[in-house]
């Protein structure tokens, strides 16, 4: 079975790597994030807790989610280390419990007083080894569980406080909610049902910006129990890198939009920006034959 819509794609240069546009090194002389508070799910390994480290070097003050105690505890030890004037709070949290991420962000509030920046980060993926009704229908949708409602429960009650701050929201879905590949039904409509929640938040509250992003394929435990068909080649600090380029301000004409880390975001500025705000470009809509 052939995958389909690998064609659906900017036509720019491919990165993998930390590139001079988006590179982290700027935040951290100019203390970009000084007085403000990123909460980060899934903030225990791989992307978020790269992510968290960028920035607390930058200088933000820190929440962390994740399911389990000991990994908040290391990843805190290890940001302190990197960052030891950092501010950083710890949540346990399952991001499928309503409850859990109402205390996550409330007590995030509590402790610094506001929210500027989420960055929804945790997800699950299984096997793709076989196609859906040859497959647990529980565990399908286990995965729109923490996809999606993981998701939505922490952007639900972030929202108000992120309308305060004028703040951001990262939400982490993939490049495979372009793609029709086959025995991947359940993460894929997962990641691409995010792609249309992000809109839905720049529609109805048009003070925070809102991006959904890509984050290549980064090695870690879920690409490899995957079984995808594509291999790792893009180390953690590309997407932290682009997180905090996209929450610093630098390109909010792709607010509610996909955006792939992979992408030369300088090029895409240059060549592609006029034509994807004209256009409405990168969103999720009907392809009209002509």
């Amino acid at each position: 079975m052939s995958i389909i819509g690998l064609d659906e794609n900017l036509p720019v240069k491919e990165v993998h790597d930390v590139y001079p546009t988006i590179d982290p090194k700027e935040h951290y002389a100019a203390q970009t994030f000084k007085g403000k508070v990123v909460l980060i799910t899934g903030a225990s390994r791989g992307i978020g807790l790269e992510s968290a480290l960028q920035y607390a070097r930058a200088g933000a003050s820190l929440a962390l989610a994740s399911r389990k105690q000991a990994t908040l505890d290391e990843s805190k030890n290890l940001i302190l280390k990197e960052a030891p004037n950092a501010q950083v709070i710890t949540f346990v949290a399952d991001v499928k419990d309503v409850k859990h991420a109402e205390a996550a962000v409330k007590g995030t509030v509590a402790h610094f007083g506001k929210l500027d920046i989420l960055v929804a980060n945790a997800g699950k993926i299984r096997p793709m080894d076989k196609p859906f009704a040859e497959k647990d229908p529980v565990g399908w949708w286990e995965v729109q569980e923490v996809n999606i409602r993981g998701v939505y429960n922490f952007v639900h009650y972030a929202i108000p406080e992120l309308v305060k701050s004028k703040g951001r929201v990262i939400i982490v879905t993939s490049l495979a909610a372009q793609l029709r590949l086959p025995t991947a039904s359940d993460y894929v409509v997962s990641k691409f049902a995010l792609s249309r929640l992000a809109e839905f938040i720049a529609v109805e509250y048009p003070d925070v910006k809102v991006f959904a992003v890509h984050p290549g394929v980064v090695e870690s435990e879920l690409n490899v129990e995957s079984q995808a068909p594509f291999p790792a080649v893009d180390p953690a600090s590309l997407p932290a890198a682009v997180f905090l380029y996209l929450s610093a301000g630098k390109a909010d004409y792709l607010n509610s939009r996909y955006v792939s880390v992979n992408w030369d975001l300088a090029e895409v500025e240059r060549d592609w920006k006029e034509k994807i705000v004209a256009q409405n470009g990168l969103v999720s809509k009907l392809s009209i034959p002509t």
